[in-house]
């Protein structure tokens, strides 16, 4: 039986950035995993589109889908746009779509390295407050997800780690969390952006950043992301596997 195609399903952007940084991801997960095929797809701005990708597939005979959503919590994108392109699929195929990458240990790992990339000590860690930088969302799900992954960073050692929000209508914003954790008494402040590429809101994130001693690069096509692509798309396929065995 063959592996189902993993499709990551990219949100996409005016700015080529962000689809430099998901062709590098795919990349890192293709070498990880030579016997699967691995295709990108994206929502808006960008080519191939996933309802384009998904007709070229099944063109070429693909029966089996994972459908990953590149995306850091379950908010809109994940819960109403990506199943509704991927409702009008072509009809022969089969499609799971996985569940988003975050949260994850590995995903925090990553951050606190990219922290230490930009220049902070590891010995620096319990006196540094560390502003999460999140896109925030209108989804209180996502919200909170957020503000559990800031308070399980906290108990590595850490000392704060606070939630911020780039997007309008999302608080508190990353240079209020700055100022509070100065007003805190943290030695140090530093801002750890919790994207996948660059692009709009990291950029304001960075803009509103000022304040704070370091601010560290997104996550971009870090290894561990690969790595939860990878975990997210044996989940899926592995229940893909028992629905086929079933039916």
């Amino acid at each position: 039986m063959s592996k189902p195609v993993l499709l990551v399903v990219a949100h996409g952007s005016r700015d080529p950035r962000h689809a430099a940084t998901v062709h590098d991801l795919v990349r890192q997960v293709r070498a990880r995993r030579p016997g699967v095929r691995v295709e990108a797809g994206f929502l808006e701005f960008n080519l191939p589109s996933v309802s384009g990708k998904l007709e070229s597939l099944a063109a070429e005979g693909v029966r089996d889908i994972v459908a990953l959503p590149l995306l850091l919590t379950r908010a809109f994108h994940a819960k109403a746009d990506i199943p509704s392109v991927l409702s009008q699929a072509p009809a022969r195929l089969r499609i799971r779509q996985a569940e988003v990458l975050g949260p994850s240990p590995l995903l925090t790992s990553a951050l606190e390295r990219r922290l230490y990339g930009a220049g902070l000590s590891p010995a620096d860690k319990s006196s540094t407050g560390v502003v999460l930088a999140a896109a925030g969302s209108t989804d209180p799900e996502a919200i909170a997800v957020i503000a559990d992954i800031a308070r399980e960073w906290r108990r590595t050692g850490w000392c704060a780690v606070r939630p911020a929000f780039a997007s309008a209508g999302s608080l508190p914003r990353t240079g209020e969390v700055v100022e509070s954790l100065c007003a805190l008494g943290c030695a140090r402040v530093v801002v750890a952006p919790y994207f996948l590429a660059p692009g709009r809101l990291p950029d304001r994130v960075a803009r509103e950043a000022g304040g704070a001693d370091l601010l560290a690069p997104v996550l971009g096509a870090a290894p561990e992301v690969a790595r939860v692509v990878l975990a997210r798309y044996d989940s899926a396929a592995a229940v893909s596997a028992l629905a086929a065995v079933g039916a």
